[in-house]
């Protein structure tokens, strides 16, 4: 499944860690100059990419992973899934589809 869902519920925005813009497998420039291909942007119900967009179903946290099971809307139709996210000490995030078909590092751009 490529890569872009959307993530279950969090009381605040603030209260979910992964609740940002990010680049998928390129350092985010912030300037404005990054590619639309690799742009995604994470809120606590969903991630938005070129992509798909996919809304968060259920999430749970274990110490720095959060697994999640999402609904992704595709050009040819939906698709539900279940996708893990590593938290990483520089900010940026590892993900991964539970079947392992998919991964990638998703870098956190400044703000």
């Amino acid at each position: 499944m490529a890569f872009l869902a959307a993530v279950g519920a969090a009381s605040a925005e603030d209260d979910f860690p992964l609740t940002g813009d990010y680049t998928q497998n390129v350092p985010c420039k912030g300037d404005g100059t990054d590619a639309i291909e690799v742009r995604v942007k994470i809120s606590p119900q969903k991630i938005d990419s070129h992509v798909a967009v996919c809304t968060f179903l259920d999430t749970k946290r274990e110490g720095d992973r959060i697994s999640a099971h999402v609904q992704c809307q595709f050009p040819r139709g939906p698709l539900m899934g279940d996708v893990i996210f590593k938290l990483r000490p520089d900010r940026s995030v590892e993900f991964i589809d539970r079947d392992k078909n998919y991964s990638a590092v998703l870098y956190r751009c400044p703000q």
